[in-house]
């Protein structure tokens, strides 16, 4: 890094110029080199140093800017430490940030609430999966978007979970000539026009649907007329606690079905990933189905494990409900692909599937505890009660071995 680097990163407005303070003003004035995109360059026609456009990623914008000795300033838009550059370029080199307002805050404020208690999220230039289960519920919501996750698009997702009870705030082009504020209902903003510059807020206006764990199970769509093909809802709520899911954890579920063990997991593990797999068509199509009613959006791919594996995200915890005759090839990759510190949680309806498990769990290097589930529910008959057993099951916790 050169010795007598001065950079400052300072936020700037849609308005341009008109935005910064004199102090701010002065040093882009005296600067001799000026950092930025090309739209907050173009605010500043006559300025007689060199431009440097940022275009693409930023390592080598860095790696110039490390070698750099004379006064130097980026722009960003905004505060540049909210889903901007500033993160990045204050991890890598010495730099002193000047925030302006922020484009959420200022779309707060012009919509007369309080942002503290918002969430907030981006999509700019990232995906949307995973958004319904990060949103679900939440009071407020700040999205940033961009050119392709507009706010049509954004509405559009949402309704495919239902997401009615939201009205949406959009804030367009903040702060310059053509600043626009506007309500929606979501079926609005589907069909609404916008300028690409805009940020959407959402407002629960009344309740929604709230599941918490241990959904019950007629709640989920199954097979028809052979229903009971579900990991069942006692069974479901042991082998989530044994999973040890946390907000980030990155999940498999093999042999999904219905979907309800990755659906819970989903509703957990909200800003985290979740991926199944599935052999049977239908019971796929039952679990897509469930993913909308339960608000949840994760990967969920037809195919008979081990196949489809290698498409996933290397996991934090895997749940394996059913492995269709292909146990060790399965547990061989699962244990291969675990992270540190990640759990294995296999249900098992037969002695010889534990056996099995359990050669192939030590096979790999894994300790494994097992916890032998027998529920019986509650049944009327006549104006008695009586209780109705449910088949045991085995559920067997693997962990690499110390």
């Amino acid at each position: 890094m050169a010795l007598n680097q001065s950079i400052k990163l300072i936020g700037i407005g849609d308005n341009g110029q008109e935005s910064l303070l004199p102090q701010y003003a002065q040093w882009i004035e005296e600067s001799e080199v000026l950092v930025g995109g090309e739209r907050v360059l173009a605010f500043f026609p006559n300025y007689q140093g060199e431009k440097i456009t940022v275009k693409g990623g930023l390592k080598a914008i860095v790696e110039r800017l490390q070698e750099e000795n004379r006064p130097t300033v980026v722009l960003a838009s905004g505060d540049p430490l909210f889903y901007g550059i500033g993160g990045y370029l204050s991890s890598k080199i010495n730099i002193e940030v000047y925030p302006y307002l922020s484009s959420v805050q200022l779309a707060f404020s012009k919509m007369g609430e309080s942002w503290q208690d918002a969430y907030f999220v981006s999509v700019h230039g990232r995906s949307m999966k995973g958004l319904a289960q990060r949103v679900d519920g939440r009071a407020k919501i700040a999205l940033l978007t961009d050119v392709e996750n507009s706010p049509n698009r954004i509405a559009e997702y949402l309704l495919t979970f239902g997401m009615t009870e939201y009205k949406a705030f959009v804030a367009e082009n903040i702060g310059g000539e053509n600043e626009q504020y506007r309500w929606f209902t979501l079926d609005e903003m589907k069909e609404a026009e916008f300028s690409p510059l805009n940020v959407v807020i959402l407002k629960r206006t009344e309740k929604g649907p709230e599941w918490s764990i241990g959904i019950e199970d007629e709640e989920f769509i199954q097979r028809k007329p052979d229903k009971g093909l579900i990991t069942k809802k006692e069974i479901r709520t042991l082998s989530i606690g044994a999973l040890n899911l946390q907000k980030t954890t990155v999940v498999w579920d093999i042999g999904t079905c219905t979907g309800s063990m990755a659906i819970e997991a989903a509703r957990i593990a909200t800003e985290g990933e979740v991926f199944a797999v599935e052999k049977n068509e239908a019971d796929l199509e039952n679990c897509l189905q469930n993913m909308k009613k339960f608000r949840t959006d994760f990967t969920a791919v037809h195919g008979k494990a081990p196949e489809r594996l290698d498409e996933f995200k290397d996991p934090d915890a895997v749940f394996i409900g059913g492995t269709a005759g292909g146990m060790e090839a399965i547990l061989s990759i699962c244990c291969e692909r675990l992270k540190e510190n990640g759990r294995i949680v296999l249900n098992a309806v037969t002695i010889e599937n534990l056996s099995e498990a359990l050669q192939a769990f030590k096979q790999n290097g894994f300790e494994t505890t097992i916890t032998l589930a027998q529920i019986s529910r509650s049944k009327p008959i006549l104006n008695l009660t009586r209780f109705d057993a449910l088949n045991p099951i085995y559920i067997i916790t693997a962990k690499r071995g110390s």
